[in-house]
């Protein structure tokens, strides 16, 4: 019997009693799972899968993951060992499958209706210290290949070694198969990976400087140099130290399906999910990627950071498709091709009905964006035909960012982006010899972009973005009422098309069909169980197929709410603004404002604060919003130090501790987070407070709610009571102020 052979008869005897058994008909079972060893198991989870108990995997920092395979619909019930882990609410993505869970204590449970890559975590808790759980429910894995002198078979069980196939060999792993290890294709041609094993990868890299980039055997989880006719099938790659994942040199002829990757590391850096450097002819398809740094990187060679090796001319990269997957970074892009004084050309790269999970926030010299073309400081090449199709954002930060001076980038197409509930948190910029972008039916709920301004980007000397209206079928909806209490009877209308399917995912675990239909929600906690204050929103979408097979989504939120705060009534004259004042200190994260005492106070007529000098300081902001109609509102925050909203005294939405960019890059990155409320017309108290330390500008309040889209909360919407003087005090020091602009000891009284 051939090495591993016995192991792997005993794995599937124990997974599959069925083929093996002489009764006729015996039901084959739903879910079969390999059991993890002891060195790779985690107790942060305990998962069960139609009862059936699944091992869970430590895969890296304070990411789990667990593995197994289905043949129907299942339920998934998940228990966390921290007693109040989901009491902030659970974020299942991908957002378009339309899950969500039911909560009970540390238990959550939702249905599966079929194989699936997902990603589990609390709402916006998705950075490189999240807690984060990531399931593989995959369709049964294929059987061991026939044994000949090239086959390869590794059963059950754990391996200290690296794989190092040679010339038209396959490998198979088996499910419960665990190498401590790399796959190395060096040199080789004709090879094939295929199975359900794991390699995980802790290297001796610098933990505190990118040695990644090397391109040496047992470098990588998966590594390549001039190779060419790989397949590789169901493996999953484990990073734990700080270098590239998966790195093709000079290869050429690598299809990837159904891999997964999960890396992260404690520095959150150089822990990119592919390189294709100097690689051509690769499919990455039905895979997932979580990454510390960007997830796909394109680039003709990468021999060090000295000058020399920096500008040395590197091979042309073309021909890569990257479809139906999910990608995921704790920073950086989603796409990077280029770098400052790179010389290479590029052509034909697709990213394709995919799910952006989380894309990186913040900033690398250049803001991280859908796509980051950063081909500055004298960086060369030709670089054209890049297509972004059929994607949804579901967390992300910008769409694209593109800068290139010598020679050019050319043809550039973006279509059918959908951002299914998550406004952009920074905008996108061109600039430079850049022609033939376009930009067709990138859509922000149900909102098409038709302007720069919805995007909203900026052209720098680049000729004009080209933003063009979306083809048919357009899906677009109406709710009525916009808003109701839990069991109330909602009313939703498509825009007609003839001959089209019409699929409705209410966020609640209900999926319906036809153009118009009409729907109860169960409660007020919304899609992600986070509405903590008699409101939640529930994420609606609505997908649109004509009989062509194209098709268009669209997505709104829909706000239940089970208490109301009534307006407030207000004493005296009210005027136009919001009174402020200024907290002198240097804080890490926002500080408790509460028993301290203000250097400064004065008003503004909107969110725009004026320091007079000081440098660290905190602000807040207080007086009324004025609500237009009754409703169930949403309140989107962004700042970058810190800030948080308060409304009738309850706490809408905080934004996370500071994330500071990186590469030199100045300042924090842009944090966000939302809250809804029931709200009745008229005045109701706010406040808002902010931290201002490494970071400029002012914070961002967005507003959504009955015939209201997504939009800023304007001025005439502030107002804050009259008084007769508003009072400042000198500085002592604190909070580095400049001593050229003194504070002002009186306000004429307006």
């Amino acid at each position: 019997m051939l090495p591993g052979w016995r192991s792997l008869l005993a794995l599937l005897l124990a997974l599959c009693p069925s083929a093996v058994s002489a009764a006729p008909h015996r039901i084959v079972p739903r879910v079969t799972s390999a059991p993890v060893p002891p060195e790779m198991r985690s107790n942060a989870f305990s998962i069960t899968v139609d009862g059936q108990p699944v091992d869970v995997a430590h895969a890296a920092t304070s990411y789990e993951y667990a593995s197994f395979d289905v043949t129907g619909p299942v339920t998934v019930a998940i228990t966390a060992a921290e007693p109040a882990f989901w009491d902030r609410g659970v974020d299942i993505e991908p957002w378009r499958l339309g899950i969500r869970a039911q909560r009970d204590g540390r238990t959550i449970r939702f249905n599966l209706a079929a194989p699936a890559k997902l990603s589990i975590s609390r709402p916006r808790d998705f950075l490189n210290h999240a807690q984060m759980l990531f399931l593989f429910a995959g369709a049964p894995a294929p059987a061991p290949p026939k044994a000949a002198d090239n086959v390869h078979i590794y059963g059950p069980g754990v391996y200290h070694q690296s794989l190092n196939p040679q010339n038209g060999d396959t490998y198979y792993l088996a499910p419960g198969s665990y190498f401590f290890g790399s796959l190395n294709f060096w040199k080789v041609h004709d090879v094939k990976v295929l199975g359900r094993g794991t390699i995980v990868y802790e290297g001796p890299q610098d933990p505190d400087h990118d040695e990644g980039w090397m391109q040496k055997p047992d470098w990588h989880c998966i590594d390549a140099l001039e190779a060419s006719h790989i397949e590789v099938n169901g493996v999953t790659c484990i990073l734990r130290s700080r270098t590239w994942s998966i790195q093709m040199k000079d290869s050429t002829g690598f299809v990837y399906d159904d891999l997964r990757v999960i890396g992260g590391n404690p520095g959150n850096a150089n822990q990119d999910g592919m390189d294709w450097i100097g690689s051509s002819d690769g499919v990455v398809r039905n895979s997932f990627l979580r990454a510390s740094d960007d997830v796909i990187a394109l680039m003709g060679n990468w021999d060090g950071y000295s000058d020399a090796d920096m500008v040395r001319p590197g091979q042309e990269v073309h021909d890569i498709v990257v479809e139906h997957s999910q990608l995921s970074t704790s920073i950086s892009n989603i796409v990077r091709a280029g770098w400052p004084k790179k010389i290479f050309n590029s052509r034909n790269f697709t990213l394709r009905d995919s799910d952006v999970l989380h894309a990186g926030i913040g900033a690398c010299g250049q803001t991280f964006g859908l796509l980051g073309f950063w081909g500055a400081d004298g960086a060369r090449g030709d670089h054209f035909n890049y297509r972004f199709e059929n994607l949804f954002l579901d967390n992300w930060y910008s769409l694209l960012q593109m800068q290139q001076r010598d020679q050019s980038l050319r043809s550039f197409t973006f279509r059918n982006i959908w951002a299914l509930d998550q406004p952009p948190l920074a905008g996108s910029y061109v600039s430079g010899y850049i022609t033939g972008l376009s930009l067709q039916n990138v859509k922000y709920g149900q909102k098409v972009a038709a302007s720069n301004a919805d995007i909203p980007l900026s052209a720098n000397d680049a000729q004009a973005v080209a933003l063009l209206p979306p083809e048919d079928p357009v899906a677009e909806f109406t709710v009525d009422p916009p808003f109701a209490r839990p069991g109330e009877i909602v009313n939703f209308s498509a825009k007609e098309t003839p001959h089209a399917q019409y699929t409705w995912l209410f966020g609640d675990g209900t999926e319906v069909h036809g153009r118009k239909v009409n729907h109860a929600f169960p409660d007020a906690y919304g899609t992600d169980l986070d509405g903590q204050n008699g409101a939640g929103r529930f994420r609606v979408l609505l997908q649109l197929k004509d009989k062509k097979g194209h098709e268009d989504w669209a997505a709104q939120g829909v706000v239940m709410v089970s208490h109301w705060l009534d307006a407030q009534e207000t004493a005296g004259p009210m005027i136009p603004g919001l009174a402020f004042a200024i907290y002198p200190g240097t804080w890490t994260e926002l500080p408790d404002l509460r028993f301290r005492e203000p250097a400064l106070t004065d008003v503004a007529p909107n969110l725009n604060a004026s320091a007079q000098g000081y440098t660290h300081y905190a602000v807040a902001w207080d007086g009324f919003i004025d609500i237009p109609v009754d409703g169930g509102y949403t309140f989107h925050l962004m700042d970058r130090d810190g800030a948080r909203v308060v409304i009738d005294d309850v706490e809408v939405s905080r934004t996370g501790p500071p994330f500071a960019q990186v590469c030199g890059s100045p300042g924090n990155a842009v944090r966000y987070d939302r809250g809804e409320l029931g709200l009745r017309a008229g005045k109701h108290k706010l406040h808002l407070e902010q931290l201002h330390q490494a970071s400029d500008g002012p914070p961002r309040l967005l507003w959504e709610g009955p015939g209201l889209p997504v939009t800023d909360v304007p001025a005439a919407a502030f107002s804050h009571p009259r008084r007769d003087s508003i009072s400042a005090r000198p500085g002592d020091g604190n909070g580095d102020r400049k001593p050229q602009k003194p504070a002002r000891s009186h306000i004429t009284p307006q």
